[in-house]
C-alpha cells in the first residue's frame, strides 16, 4: 500500500504503515511521506469545499495515528501515558497548529525512561510535527493546576493516546472540581480572563486587521463557553448545552455555524501563510476573499467578505454573552436569595441584572427596546442583562421599522441614551451587538 493512501482518511491501515515501517531502511522517511501526503490531502480537500469541521478532526485523526506509531516503536513498559492536552486534546487541529502533549509519570523518572522521552520527541519534531510538550507526574500535574487556571484548563480537555490508562485516570481525578477550582472559582477566573483579553482588542472584533482567535467574537470566546460547560456539566460537546436548556436549536446551529466560518478561515490563513497566523491582515484578505468566493476586482470583493467576517463575530458575540449570563445565573446567582427591585411596568432589577417583567413587554410596548439601554445607563447597580431577556430582544428586532423611527417617544428615548454622562460608548456598542 503507498504511503498516500496510508494517510488517506479512513483508508489508514495501522498493520500495514507498521510493515511498511519495519520494511523500511530509513522509517523517518516513511512518516515524514505519510505526513505530507495526509497534508496535501486534507489541503486538496479544504479547496474542495470540504467542511472544515471534519478536516481539523481529521487532521487531529491522522496526527493520532503517527504518534501512537512513535510512542510503540520506542517507549517500553507502561510506566508513561501520552497524553493530549489543549486544542489536540479537543481533536481540534489546522495546519500550523501546536500539537500540545504532556507526558505523564507516575514516579520519580529513571535514565532510561528519560532517553526514551527524549528519543520520541525527536522523532516527532524531525517528522516536522509542531509539537509543545511538557513531562509531569502527578504532584506536578496537582499543583500546576491548583495555581494557574490556563494549566487546569489545559488539562480538562486532555485526552489519553497512548500508555498507562490508571495514571491518566488518576490525574483526572486529582483535578476534578471536588478537589480543585470549584465550578463557581473556575468560572469567575475564566470570566476574568476573557474580560482581560478582550482589553486588549478595545473589546471590540470589527478592527481592520482583527485576530480571528484572540478577538472578541473569535474562536477564544466559542472555546470560553466549551470549557464551562466542560467543568459545570462535564460536557463533552456544545450540542450537549441544548440538552441543558442553556441554548435553543436555532442558537446551537448559529454558534455550530460561526465556529465553521473562523476555522474555515483561519485554515485559510495557515494555508497561505504556512505557518500559525490568526491575524486577518490586509495583505491575506484579498487571496481569502478570493477563496471564499468573492472574486470582485476591485475591493467589492474584500469588502463583501469583511461584512461576512463581522457579521458572524457580532452573532458570536452575543450568544457568548447570552451564555455567559445563563452560566453566572446558575454557578454564581443559583443559591442566592433572589431579590427583586420594580423599575417600572417593563423593567425590573433582578440579582443586579436588568430583566423584563414578562415576556410580551417588547411585543407591547416597542419602545422598550430602547428604554432597556437607558435604564442601565440610569442605574448604576446593573451589571448586565439576563439571557432571557436578550433572547427577548433578539427575537423584537423586528419591530424597528420606518414606524418606529418615526415615533417621537422612541426619538425621545435615543436623545435621553445620548446625552447620559455614563456608559454611552458602552451602550451604543450593546445596541450594535444586539443587532
Amino acid at each position: 500500500m503507498s504511503t498516500e493512501a496510508l494517510a488517506a482518511g479512513q483508508l489508514f491501515n495501522e498493520a500495514e504503515f507498521t510493515r511498511e515501517l519495519q520494511r523500511a531502511h530509513n522509517p523517518l522517511l516513511v512518516y515524514k511521506q505519510v505526513l505530507h501526503s495526509g497534508n496535501t490531502s486534507l489541503h486538496e480537500a479544504f479547496l474542495g469545499g470540504v467542511p472544515v469541521t471534519e478536516l481539523v478532526h481529521r487532521r487531529a485523526w491522522l496526527v493520532d495515528k503517527l504518534l501512537l506509531q512513535a510512542w510503540r516503536g520506542i517507549m517500553i513498559g507502561d510506566e508513561l501515558a501520552l497524553v493530549a492536552v489543549g486544542g489536540y486534546g479537543r481533536g481540534e487541529l489546522l495546519p500550523a497548529s501546536d500539537i500540545d502533549l504532556m507526558i505523564l509519570t507516575g514516579k520519580r523518572l529513571g535514565a532510561p525512561a528519560q532517553k526514551q522521552i527524549e528519543t520520541f520527541l525527536t522523532l516527532l519534531w524531525d517528522i516536522g510535527l509542531e509539537v509543545g510538550h511538557s513531562v509531569r507526574n502527578l504532584k506536578d500535574c496537582a499543583r500546576e493546576a491548583a495555581r494557574d487556571i490556563t494549566i487546569i484548563t489545559n488539562l480538562i480537555e486532555a485526552r489519553h493516546l497512548a500508555g498507562n490508562r490508571e495514571l491518566f485516570a488518576d490525574m483526572l481525578r486529582l483535578i476534578g472540581p471536588g478537589k480543585m477550582w470549584p465550578n463557581r472559582k473556575f468560572f469567575q477566573a475564566k470570566l476574568q480572563e476573557q474580560a482581560g483579553r478582550r482589553l486588549r482588542f478595545d473589546d471590540s472584533g470589527h478592527k481592520l486587521e482583527p485576530n480571528i482567535k484572540e478577538g472578541p467574537g473569535g474562536l477564544r470566546d466559542i472555546q470560553m463557553i466549551g470549557w464551562v460547560a466542560k467543568r459545570h456539566f462535564n460536557a463533552n460537546t456544545l450540542h450537549d448545552l441544548v440538552t441543558h436548556g442553556f441554548l435553543t436549536g436555532e442558537e446551537y446551529k448559529s454558534l455550530s455555524a460561526g465556529q465553521e466560518l473562523l476555522w474555515r478561515i483561519r485554515y485559510g490563513l495557515h494555508y497561505l501563510t504556512r505557518r500559525r497566523e490568526d491575524r486577518l491582515l490586509f495583505d491575506h484578505q484579498r487571496q481569502l476573499a478570493q477563496m471564499f468566493g468573492f472574486t470582485a476586482h476591485d475591493n467589492a470583493g474584500v469588502e463583501q467578505f469583511m461584512k461576512m467576517y463581522y457579521r458572524n463575530v457580532r452573532e458570536l458575540n452575543i450568544l457568548n454573552e447570552i451564555l455567559l449570563q445563563h452560566f453566572e445565573e446558575e454557578i454564581i446567582y443559583a443559591r442566592r436569595r433572589q431579590r427583586i427591585k420594580p423599575l417600572n411596568r417593563r423593567f425590573q432589577i433582578n440579582n443586579d441584572f436588568l430583566e423584563v417583567c414578562h415576556d410580551k413587554v417588547f411585543q407591547r410596548f416597542p419602545f422598550a427596546l430602547l428604554e432597556l439601554f437607558l435604564l442601565i445607563q440610569q442605574h448604576p447597580e446593573v451589571k448586565g442583562v439576563r439571557a432571557r431577556t436578550v433572547r427577548q430582544v433578539r427575537a423584537h428586532t423586528h419591530l424597528i421599522n420606518r414606524e418606529f423611527i418615526r415615533d417621537i417617544r422612541n426619538r425621545s428615548l435615543f436623545m435621553e441614551i445620548m446625552r447620559q454622562p455614563r456608559l454611552l460608548g458602552h451602550e451604543l456598542q450593546r445596541m450594535h451587538r444586539y443587532n
